[in-house]
């Protein structure tokens, strides 16, 4: 049996890499400047990037089930080193429909089939600590971009777009080769004696085909409220400098430290309410989510002082980051670990589809009301809804009958 900490060390390796994504705005304004893209047709490259990433995981979930982590590592890098190199012939040739194909479409791929390969087996591995096992792998997405920003900015400045690119690319294709060959499942014998003691344990769970589990009313609800906490969460990623500079006054360089910040506490989040919801269970750990959600939204939309503002930015951003992490021990404890790579992929397209929706959200209603109020006010709104859900999902699911 292989060391479950090199696993996870594994998991964490291809999260940092595909991670990348993330730190996609401090490219925007070097790939404007020298190709001569407008703002949105430069932002929509990252859009497409998450609605693939989201697309792909629902997809290709049943492929990482059916081949196993190391073959579907290995895909991963494949597509993502591929949307890497691509991107930058597409920047090399200034062409716009290159980079979403490349960045956004292939690159998307390899970032959907990567994101989901490690969960089912480091849950596998740390069968008493789920939240926390998923939260550790997941946690490198969110930490990524305190490491990629910095490093393309000196890249960029020093080689060239053309060239950070090609860089990443190989660079990023080597450590997520060397993290798939050593990912494997736990032996058989181990599952086995999971499985048996799931079955003999006081509250058993089913073990859920993928299908079986997408036509219930649980996982309906999770899809919900996942996609709400990515909505508003990527909608206020989207704008967090521009909107403290606008709305407390913060200076350009005060916002992009905020921003950094961000960056830190996205990633800590997502270990913290991981960890957490081992103790508290997911159940309980997705109300208290949408109640701290519900007042930081609901005071933001007031706030003009900048400590305020940032404290409550911040907060938001934690509960952005735990919502991802908490959500495959929530799916397993739900529906098992049989099928968890379908399943948590099946959840993820709320993921890709709230990668588009959150902005553009965001963009409309702040150019209808020439404000961010309106808009903070109507995320609040949406975590009530969510809060409601995640209470009646809470009640019916401790109330129902355990199957076996």
């Amino acid at each position: 049996m292989k060391n479950k900490w090199l696993i996870a060390l594994a998991a964490v390796g291809i999260h940092i890499c595909i991670g990348i994504v993330y730190a996609w705005s401090v490219l925007v304004k070097p790939i404007m400047a020298q190709m001569g893209f407008t703002l949105k047709q430069t932002t929509w490259t990252f859009s497409l990037a998450i609605l693939f990433l989201g697309l792909s995981a629902g997809f290709l979930g049943d492929y990482v089930e059916k081949y196993g982590p190391r073959k579907s590592g290995l895909t991963s890098t494949c597509f993502f080193g591929l949307g890497m190199l691509g991107t930058a012939l597409a920047l090399h040739l200034h062409s716009l429909s290159l980079l979403y194909v490349f960045y956004g479409f292939i690159g998307g791929i390899g970032l959907g089939t990567g994101y989901i390969t490690p969960v089912s087996t480091l849950v596998k591995y740390f069968p008493n600590n789920r939240g926390f096992a998923t939260g550790l792998a997941i946690m490198g997405f969110g930490f990524a971009s305190l490491i990629a920003g910095p490093v393309m900015q000196q890249l960029v400045a020093r080689f060239g777009l053309v060239q950070n690119f090609i860089i990443l690319g190989c660079v990023y294709m080597c450590i997520m080769a060397a993290a798939s060959l050593y990912l494997a499942p736990p032996p058989k014998e181990v599952v086995a004696a999971q499985q048996k003691a799931a079955t003999l344990a006081v509250h058993p769970v089913r073990q859920y085909k993928a299908r079986e589990a997408l036509c219930t009313w649980q996982f309906g609800c999770l899809w919900w409220i996942f996609f709400t906490n990515i909505t508003c969460g990527i909608a206020l990623l989207a704008v967090a400098s521009p909107m403290a500079q606008e709305v407390v006054r913060m200076t350009p360089v005060a916002a992009a430290s905020m921003v950094g910040i961000i960056g830190l506490i996205n990633g800590a989040g997502r270990i913290f309410w991981s960890t957490i919801s081992d103790y508290i269970g997911r159940r309980n750990v997705y109300i208290v989510f949408f109640t701290i959600e519900i007042l930081a939204f609901y005071t933001l939309a007031t706030t003009t002082t900048a400590f305020l503002f940032q404290a409550l930015v911040l907060v938001i951003i934690s509960c952005y980051g735990g919502g991802f992490s908490c959500m495959p021990a929530y799916l397993s404890d739900l529906f098992g670990t049989k099928e968890l790579s379908a399943i948590h992929g099946k959840i993820l397209t709320a993921w890709g589809l709230a990668g588009i929706a959150g902005p553009l959200l965001l963009s409309w209603i702040k150019e209808t009301t020439g404000s961010y109020t309106t808009t903070l006010y109507f995320f609040a709104a949406c975590f009530v809804l969510s809060l409601v859900i995640a209470i009646v999902l809470k009640w019916r699911t401790s109330m129902a009958k355990p199957q076996v």
